[in-house]
């Protein structure tokens, strides 16, 4: 896949009313959504120019930086007397929603609410200011009916919802393939069947569909269901990188508070940092934090793959963003907009800096 030019802003009125669905890019992963929780503070420690942040994640092993940072509080740490109160949520909108209403102030999020939310804004709402993970995305399939990547044409393929992340990917290597399918109704030489992620699995057992291009932990969900991995994401993207979750801000938040922000993603970096380091610490850690969210752990065979297939990284990898973008254009569900201006990365190089690491870039979308 090659990068593209910026892109996005929805086609047509009737769009316009499709928009959540556009928004909703990561929702997979567990049911819950619960109320705000605060993080304990030592007495004596020193507050900085705000007594608390609002963040919101979701719980899920793609926002694992969240889970782990909160879980061993290493955001904690960096924010001395600043108090986390954290937010989990289920779906792109409603964390994008509650980023505009004030009730978050940085958020963990795929790219494709994070590129809807700024466009919807016209660009006042939100930076995106870190990346956190890439990968965790797999085509899977019933081995029984589809062999090969040319067993496809004609069979049933879920993707989590219209116009999100995975949707957009599909019908981005369908189109690669010379084959045709109508993004609006997934009809064509694959049929795209739109699915919530919960229920992909009964889907598959039933027979409803053939196999699902998904997020993890759900392609390792069907795996355990007797599905097989015949294409991972990762393998066409160049150096096998593309953004998944990245880390975005209010625009107000960041003036106001840029000690606080940076405070964040100095303790994003560590989080990402001890992850690698400690790989199997950190996959127990995070899969403690599910379990309190959702009140059951995943299993070892759908955790372990899951886990594997996910890379923890600081860079927001915006080129890739730019070109799931760009892709969601050339499916005909989306205009072209100005990104100009999403990302502003000079609070994390100054923590990359800092730790000795060299700078990222915004690929040509920064404010400056």
């Amino acid at each position: 896949m090659s990068a593209a030019r910026p892109l996005t802003v929805l086609r047509t009125v009737a769009a316009l009313a499709a928009l959540p669905l556009l928004l909703t890019a990561c929702g997979y992963g567990s049911d819950a959504e619960d109320g705000p929780t605060r993080a304990e503070v030592a007495a004596d420690a020193k507050k900085l120019s705000a007594s608390e942040v609002k963040i919101g994640y979701f719980p899920n092993l793609t926002h694992a930086t969240a889970l782990v940072g909160v879980q061993e509080g290493l955001l904690q740490k960096e924010l001395g007397g600043t108090t986390i109160k954290a937010s989990t949520f289920n779906a792109g909108p409603s964390e994008i929603e509650a980023l505009n209403a004030g009730s978050i102030d940085i958020g963990w999020i795929g790219p494709s609410p994070s590129v809807n939310g700024y466009t919807k804004s016209a660009g006042k709402n939100l930076r995106i200011i870190s990346g956190s993970a890439s990968g965790g995305v797999k085509l899977v399939v019933n081995p029984a009916t589809v062999k090969t990547l040319d067993d496809l044409k004609g069979k049933k393929i879920a993707t989590p919802q219209l116009g999100n992340t995975q949707d957009v990917a599909l019908l981005h290597w369908i189109a690669e393939q010379g084959w045709k399918v109508d993004a609006q109704s997934g009809k064509g030489d694959v049929s795209v069947v739109r699915t919530e992620n919960k229920i992909t699995p009964d889907a598959y057992r039933s027979g409803s569909v053939d196999g699902a291009w998904v997020p993890e932990p759900t392609a390792s969900k069907l795996v355990a269901d007797g599905a097989k991995v015949l294409l991972d994401e990762s393998e066409i993207w160049p150096d096998k990188k593309f953004v998944i979750t990245n880390i975005i801000v209010s625009q107000t938040f960041l003036k106001e508070h840029p000690d606080v922000v940076e405070a964040v993603l100095r303790g994003s970096v560590k989080t990402n940092a001890w992850i690698n380091a400690n790989p199997d610490e950190a996959k127990a850690s995070a899969n403690k934090a599910l379990e309190k969210l959702s009140g059951k752990a995943l299993p070892d065979e759908v955790l372990d793959p899951a886990w594997e297939s996910i890379t923890f990284l600081d860079d927001p990898l915006a080129s890739t963003l730019d070109a799931q973008a760009a892709h969601a254009v050339s499916a005909g569900l989306l205009e072209k907009p100005d990104l100009k201006g999403i990302y502003d990365l000079e609070p994390l190089n100054k923590v990359l800096e800092a730790e000795g690491r060299p700078a990222v870039d915004d690929a040509g979308l920064g404010v400056r």
